[in-house]
């Protein structure tokens, strides 16, 4: 536990460091943090924060940093949040709704990252998979087929899929015709357990172009529907902490392409109550230790379907992007709630 003039100190520590990126010294500390305290009780302060964890001094330099355990401490006990103004929150409200539900997780991926000037994520509700109208099966070359999937809420996907052979139009329409009418009504899934079953009642030659079939349908149907859409990334290569050390970049980039493990850590925000906060290592996340993520969780009509979040520095404004992850989170909810198009 803190004394009451540690907490204050460690608190102008974090806001001072946070506006200008440099370590800030005793001299500093003094003059900002309103105590009126020497500067060698300053400096025995600061060394017992040090010996906590809550601070480092780096190598370079006679001032001191925050470290992942000082920034939890300050997000969770000493940090006063920014309430936004009614004309930015409407402004928010704006870019949100009205809008067709396909575009507006796009535009609070958008949104957030306009206002928070780094990379902003939205996890989109998970939908139920999409069920199959009609294939058909279009020859492009001697072994290359175009694959059309109409589903039955109206969207086509096209995938074009190599083969080993050469199918003629006979044949390609035949197949079709044989998908469209035994698995009508049904997704990708359901088809793979009921072909799996009657694949031995198929004609020799047809067989592995059921099995192509499958697999690329499977893949233009999970492309439909992206796990999680972000913007900004661009905007992390202006923050010098990241754009200082280019390796750890290219694996923050590799991670935003790879998906799974962002996704898993929005899944952590989606199971709990209000704005979550990943400071550095605490994500579990290697490519992130050197950023912090803030998340909320937001529903449709009442249900938890995803999360909107912010990825930037350790080194960010949490007084000012808490309020924007939590209240785009809120707006995001209302504006797909009760709403009907795609």
């Amino acid at each position: 536990m803190l004394d009451d003039r540690s907490r204050t100190l460690l608190k102008t520590l974090v806001e001072h460091y946070i506006a200008d990126g440099q370590p800030v010294g005793s001299r500093a500390l003094s003059k900002f943090s309103g105590l009126d305290l020497s500067p060698a009780t300053i400096r025995n302060v600061m060394a017992d924060l040090e010996e906590a964890g809550f601070v480092a001094s780096p190598h370079t330099s006679a001032g001191r940093i925050p470290t992942t355990r000082g920034y939890r401490l300050f997000v969770d006990r000493l940090l006063t949040v920014q309430p936004l103004e009614a004309r930015q929150m409407g402004k928010m409200e704006e870019a949100l709704q009205g809008r067709p539900a396909s575009q507006i997780i796009a535009s609070a991926s958008q949104l957030l990252s306009s206002l928070s000037h780094f990379a902003g994520v939205v996890m989109a509700p998970r939908r139920q998979a999409s069920r199959i109208r009609q294939i058909e099966f279009l020859s492009l070359a001697e072994k290359r087929i175009l694959l059309i999937i109409v589903s039955t809420d109206g969207d086509v996907q096209n995938r074009i899929v190599a083969t080993d052979k050469a199918y003629s139009p006979a044949e390609l329409v035949g197949a079709a015709n044989y998908l469209t009418q035994n698995f009508a009504g049904l997704d990708f899934e359901q088809i793979r357990h009921r072909l799996s079953a009657e694949i031995q009642q198929l004609r020799e030659d047809i067989k592995p172009l059921m099995v192509l079939a499958l697999e690329a349908g499977d893949a233009a149907m999970a492309e439909k529907t992206a796990p999680y859409v972000i913007s900004g990334e661009r905007n992390l290569l202006d923050v010098e902490e990241l754009s200082s050390n280019m390796k750890r970049l290219r694996e923050l980039f590799d991670l935003f392409e790879q998906r799974s493990s962002l996704i898993s850590l929005l899944d952590i925000s989606n199971r709990a109550e209000g704005v979550q906060i990943f400071i550095g290592g605490e994500s579990g996340i290697a490519p992130l230790d050197e950023c912090s993520v803030i998340a909320a969780p937001y529903s449709v009509d009442g249900t938890i379907v995803g999360s909107v979040g912010v990825i930037g520095p350790t080194r960010m404004a949490y007084e000012r992007v808490i309020p924007i992850v939590d209240i785009t989170a809120r707006l995001l909810s209302s504006a797909l709630s009760y709403k009907t198009d795609p």
